[in-house]
């Protein structure tokens, strides 16, 4: 009876933000034997349009930060995002926001299921 009570007990110890915030702390290890990688890239300006294609290009998924520029420059959020899609299309990966701040993008052979929203 401890025993299940022990594990349906509500700890109210416990620090939500520090435990999330600290998932991707960084370990000693190397990623020499990872076959492709999750990077997390911020859209500021042009020059980050070809650093994302590239990296699609290399086999890599792209978590995209657009929050800042969609704050700032809605019209040039547009165009750049569009290069994007041009540039991903064209190696045959994928493209789709996925929050308001984030647009993943994903190389050949990786495809995102789009759930279209029913209202």
């Amino acid at each position: 009876m401890a025993f299940l009570e022990k594990v349906l007990r509500k700890d109210d110890n416990i620090d939500i933000e520090d435990f999330l915030n600290n998932l991707d702390a960084e370990d000693d290890m190397t990623y020499e034997e990872a076959d492709a990688f999750v990077k997390p890239l911020t859209l500021a300006s042009e020059a980050d349009i070809e650093m994302v294609v590239n990296e699609a290009k290399a086999g890599n998924i792209v978590l995209l930060n657009i929050g800042e520029l969609s704050k700032r420059n809605a019209i040039k959020l547009k165009e750049l995002v569009t290069r994007i899609k041009s540039g991903i299309e064209t190696i045959d990966g994928d493209i789709a926001r996925i929050s308001h701040e984030r647009v993943l993008v994903t190389p050949s052979k990786v495809k995102i299921i789009k759930k279209k929203e029913t209202q």
